[in-house]
């Protein structure tokens, strides 16, 4: 007796995870209203779409029990407070302009995701985004799970004091004017490095940047673990002593203005780092 409950325990929670697979929204005359009833008639069951999905401008407020988007999801100007049990959007995922406080269960957004001008406060289970990520203008504090940005990482202007387990951004990272003061797990940015007017103290685990690296007007001190900037390193203004691990600069070095410019000549830093272009010292 106790395995034949067992087994229709089993099979009743199976029944419950089967997840409605629709191609496309198409299929209800794009009317999200129809869908939901549909959805109700059924048991609200989990669900997922196969296509983009435009909710662009419209009364929604949570995605409830979908589960997944294979394109495109459009949430723009929209009054969404929750993304339900979402989990990812294979397209870019639009939240411009929304009440919107945390991602919750969503962890992986295949192209863009667009927060600027959100509430956004968490980043809930996120760890990747393979597009640009915008979170410009917004009072995000964390990037708490994040460890993947495969495009550019915009944070200027915003309220950022600490970037979670952020590991890589293949693009451009753009962080002036906010008040982050580490770049903690962060080993490399493959496109510009921004951290101009920032109260940056170190530089983390970053060990390489791609583009250009700007550290203009900063209370750095040290370069810590940087190896290699690709482009010209720009630190006037700033109050950097030591160059630390770095090992090759690939335009211009620009010291104007700091502790370091008035210790060692020209020469002496050539000495410590292959620089390719220019070293301006005033």
């Amino acid at each position: 007796m106790k395995n034949l409950i067992k087994q229709i325990l089993k099979e009743y929670a199976e029944e419950q995870e089967k997840i409605l697979t629709f191609p496309s929204l198409k299929i209800f005359n794009n009317d999200w209203n129809t869908l939901q009833q549909f959805l109700k008639s059924k048991g609200n069951p989990k669900w997922k779409i196969l296509d983009h999905l435009n909710l662009y401008d419209s009364k929604i407020k949570s995605l409830g029990n979908l589960t997944s988007v294979e394109g495109a999801l459009n949430l723009r100007d929209t009054p969404i407070e929750s993304l339900g049990k979402l989990t990812s959007v294979g397209g870019y995922l639009n939240l411009f302009n929304t009440p919107i406080q945390s991602l919750g269960n969503l962890h992986s957004v295949g192209g863009d995701l667009n927060l600027y001008d959100s509430k956004i406060k968490s980043l809930g289970n996120l760890t990747s985004v393979e597009g640009d990520l915008f979170l410009q203008n917004t009072p995000i504090k964390s990037l708490g799970n994040l460890e993947l940005v495969g495009g550019d990482l915009y944070l200027a202007n915003s309220t950022i004091k600490s970037l979670g387990n952020l590991k890589l951004v293949e693009g451009d990272l753009y962080l002036y004017n906010t008040p982050i003061e580490s770049l903690g797990k962060l080993t490399s940015v493959g496109g510009y490095l921004d951290l101009r007017n920032t109260p940056i103290k170190s530089l983390g685990n970053l060990t390489s940047v791609g583009g250009y690296l700007y550290l203009y007007n900063t209370p750095i001190e040290s370069l810590g673990n940087l190896q290699s900037v690709d482009r010209t390193l720009d630190l006037s203004n700033s109050s950097i002593k030591s160059l630390g691990n770095l090992k090759y600069v690939g335009s211009d070095l620009i010291l104007s203005n700091t502790p370091i410019s008035k210790k060692y000549t020209k020469e002496e830093i050539r000495q410590m780092v292959n620089v390719e272009g220019d070293i301006y010292m005033q």
